[in-house]
């Protein structure tokens, strides 16, 4: 099932990981293509903020006579560097194919004051993950937990609670815009 090989200086997950999932503070990582990496440096981190890939679908789509919605994503964040870097591979394989450019996956940490730290919720967006047979992110994720000694708890998307998909699945989302003075790229060293 190993799609990648996660980078040793992003792997986190057994520092956070325990029976009740994955541990949660005012730091938080975003995965995303290297091809984002100035404009995120300039101007921050924005829900749907990747416009060039939204217009380049948008034109795909309207060429099969698909009536799309400007719809706005929120900003997608997770507390492991691991499951950001997983995010990250998805980002830039998408943006390859669009954009017809080889972009390589990074990860951007977020140190939030507590003013924006508050506006981290949960997402709940990720019951449609659970009720996806095969879903990829689930089945590398069962992946990792097995790795790291612990198994991954089944949860049924009708009754679990919703803080356990930011718990146990690592799933996240910013309700609002992330400055660039709170971000930093990480790279190895």
């Amino acid at each position: 099932m190993k799609e990648f090989t996660t980078p040793d200086f992003l792997k986190d997950a057994a520092d956070l990981i325990s029976a009740d999932g994955f541990a949660t503070s005012n730091i938080w990582y975003h995965g995303t293509a290297s091809g984002l990496v100035e404009a995120i440096k300039t101007s921050g981190l924005k829900g749907s903020g990747d416009a060039e890939l939204l217009q380049r679908q948008m034109k795909t789509l309207g060429t099969i006579g698909h009536e799309a919605s400007d719809q706005q994503d929120p900003l997608f964040v997770t507390q492991s560097k691991e499951l950001a870097y997983f995010w990250a591979n998805q980002k830039a394989h998408t943006r390859t194919l669009y954009m017809q450019q080889e972009e390589t996956p990074v990860v951007f940490k977020l140190e939030l004051p507590e003013e924006l730290n508050k506006l981290v919720i949960t997402d709940a967006g990720g019951a449609a993950l659970l009720m996806e047979p095969g879903n990829i992110y689930l089945l590398w994720l069962k992946e990792l937990y097995k790795e790291l000694g612990q198994q991954m708890p089944e949860l049924n998307p009708l009754k679990c609670d919703r803080m356990d998909y930011l718990n146990k699945l690592g799933l996240a989302y910013v309700a609002g815009d992330v400055d660039p003075q709170y971000l930093t790229l990480l790279q190895s060293h």
